[in-house]
């Protein structure tokens, strides 16, 4: 080998190439070097408006990890947004975008509850009282996915606009549901606010840390939704023929693939992936459903998929960022007076930044994953 490569190989371009190559950086970088950049917008924000922003930054730090409770919170307020990013990033895999996770979480919530409430519940024992209230979630969460799914399927309508609407639906019947009076649906007429009556002891996921949120059960049902979303991905016809479809329908319907078939599953799936979420949270959170539990959770869901790359693993780490941001911020107002909404301004940066990924490719020399790729390859055959 001559001289000459050696210096090629220790040039520190060269260096991180080789190390994306060996642990598979590259689809990580990008989200990362994004996350950074909006901290960076954020303390100068913070600095602007004359607050410390290391000292803005160090009470945000510690009210997400600051305690024991303190991470406990910060993990259970991140456990819904993994099933509603969930919703997005499979879908996503099919060439659809599922933006009805808010519809789908409130739907599966309040069919976990009305199943929770039922009679002979009290005298089910919990190992098969829980799987019945995730199983009323996820169903409630599929069919409210299935319908957007066979619309786009059968008639060509687009899944973004059903699942606007179908989110709206949502809202207002889920509010007549628990809301109404006359007549008298789910609604607890002993309680002073509006909300369903609460579910059966025996259907509660049991508490892990009692923190606030409390940490539950549903971290672990969350987490091996994650790994089932991945394996039927990698690992499956299914899957195989999910990402075909979504990469090209038209070869994938040429290859013999049922095309529509694949569309109402994945966005049946996606929505069940959402109920699934929701109904941990009525029962180990709630252990009841009102219409405001899961406001901007399905929205908050579409960012986390996306700084994951729609990576149901990924998500995990993504889901626990967001959620800890979102129960760290608390602190940081009281501590260092600085408005919980620096918090979203940094969250909604971290979106913009991964959207645009040009903009953190350029700052920081990433080259795109097909040029790391050709660069990798004829740097390798010049070696030689």
């Amino acid at each position: 080998m001559s001289m000459g490569t050696d210096q090629r190989d220790l040039e520190p371009s060269g260096f991180r190439l080789k190390v994306q190559e060996a642990f598979q950086l590259q689809p990580v970088l990008v989200p990362l070097y994004a996350i950074l950049l909006s901290f960076i917008v954020g303390g100068i924000l913070i600095a602007l408006i004359g607050v410390n922003p290391f000292e803005a930054y160090w009470a945000l730090l510690r009210g997400m990890f600051g305690s024991k409770d303190n991470i406990a919170a910060s993990v259970a307020r991140s456990v819904p947004f993994m099933g509603s990013a969930l919703a997005l990033a499979f879908a996503f895999r099919a060439g659809l975008f599922n933006i009805g996770a808010e519809g789908q979480l409130l739907v599966g919530g309040v069919t976990a509850a009305w199943v929770g409430t039922w009679a002979w519940m009290t005298d089910t024992p919990a190992i098969i009282a829980i799987p019945i209230i995730l199983l009323a979630g996820a169903f409630g969460g599929f069919m409210w996915g299935w319908v957007p799914g066979i619309l786009r399927a059968k008639t060509g309508a687009h899944e973004v606009i059903s699942t606007i609407m179908l989110n709206s639906i949502a809202l207002f019947l889920v509010r007549w549901i628990v809301n109404s009076r006359d007549p008298v649906i789910l609604r607890d007429l002993e309680a002073s606010v509006p909300r369903t009556e609460a579910i059966s002891d025996t259907a509660e996921l049991p508490t892990i840390i009692d923190s606030q949120p409390p940490l539950h059960w549903g971290l672990f049902v969350m987490l091996g939704v994650c790994f089932l979303i991945a394996f039927v991905l990698k690992r499956t016809t299914f899957g195989f023929e999910t990402i075909t479809v979504g990469t090209n329908p038209h070869a994938a319907r040429y290859a013999g693939m049922s095309v529509d078939r694949i569309i109402i599953l994945a966005m049946a799936i996606s929505g069940a992936c959402a109920g699934i979420a929701a109904a941990s949270e009525v029962s180990g959170t709630n252990q009841l459903f009102q219409p405001g539990t899961f406001a901007l959770i399905g929205f908050d869901g579409i960012a986390v998929a996306l700084l994951a790359r729609a990576n149901p693993i990924g998500i995990i780490p993504s889901a626990l960022l967001w959620g800890s941001l979102l129960s760290g911020a608390p602190l940081m107002q009281q501590e260092a007076d600085v408005s919980i909404d620096v918090v979203r301004i940094i969250q909604s940066m971290v979106l913009l930044f991964v959207a645009a990924d040009a903009i953190v490719r350029y700052i920081f020399r990433v080259r795109g994953e097909a040029e790391a790729h050709i660069k990798a390859s004829t740097t390798g055959w010049a070696g030689q």
